[in-house]
């Protein structure tokens, strides 16, 4: 009766431990993609910006078990910085491989396009069971449900006048610092921008895209500038023009 009794209790206690264990861990198995060969690939051929696409080519295989895992997701199971994060590394890994389908005998992604259809508009990345363009990426996920201007500074659209593309995959739980990032850095870049006496050149991006930002163009710099062009720009308070420059579509290659 004793022993009956200690197997009892012993069977007792394991089952409420693993009921403990069960409850108390974390269910991140469908709240995290696994970037780890994307990473791999960005660190070894994104340098500050410039992009080896040689170096994709020749491991394309490997970008293709990502382009895999990115299939395989649902991102609709993602915590939303986690959709977010999806998203922006979705645009920017089968931008890449739109790139390596004609590579090397490309000098710019609209090569990829015709008189009917844009590079953008071409079907190619295989998300969530359909085949969608990287514009649906863009304009009918990204900016429509996120609502982050700090978007187009995170995208890259293979191009020296592009934001340049980070060196590692963007992840929900840092996700809101490494936008930030790439603004400032973006913002504060004299290659894209810059000001002069009263009129602030800025990128063709605020042009395209200037109703995702909220507070005025000028407003979103004195947000994100950083030293002597925060200073200059404040000084001058509400009298800047603003004037676009040209965009610079050749590719952002090595």
């Amino acid at each position: 009766m004793n022993n009956q009794k200690s197997i009892m209790r012993g069977f007792l206690f394991y089952s409420l431990f693993f009921s403990v264990l069960v409850f108390a861990a974390p269910a991140r198995s469908n709240s995290m993609v696994d970037n780890t060969l994307y990473a791999e690939l960005l660190d070894t051929y994104v340098k500050n910006g410039v992009v080896d696409y040689q170096g994709f080519k020749n491991e394309e295989a490997k970008l293709n078990r990502y382009l895999k895992i990115l299939e395989e997701t649902d991102p609709k199971k993602l915590p939303r910085n986690e959709q977010f994060a999806f998203y922006i590394n979705a645009y920017n890994v089968w931008t890449i491989k739109l790139i390596l389908s004609a590579y090397p005998d490309i000098k710019s992604i609209k090569d990829l396009g015709s008189l009917f259809k844009s590079p953008w508009k071409k079907k190619i990345a295989r998300i969530a069971g359909d085949v969608i363009t990287l514009d649906t990426i863009e304009h009918d996920i990204l900016r429509p449900r996120f609502k982050d201007p700090r978007i187009h500074f995170a995208v890259n659209c293979a191009s020296k006048g592009c934001p340049p593309l980070r060196s590692e995959p963007y992840r929900g739980d840092r996700l809101d610092g490494q936008l930030t990032e790439m603004t400032e850095a973006f913002i504060n870049n004299p290659k894209y921008n810059r000001l002069q006496e009263n009129t602030l050149y800025v990128s063709s991006i605020f042009n395209w895209y200037s109703e995702d930002f909220k507070d005025g163009i000028v407003g979103f710099f004195k947000q994100y500038a950083e030293g002597d062009l925060k200073g200059r720009l404040q000084k001058r308070g509400g009298e800047i023009e603003v004037e676009y420059l040209d965009y610079d579509w050749s590719l952002n290659e090595k």
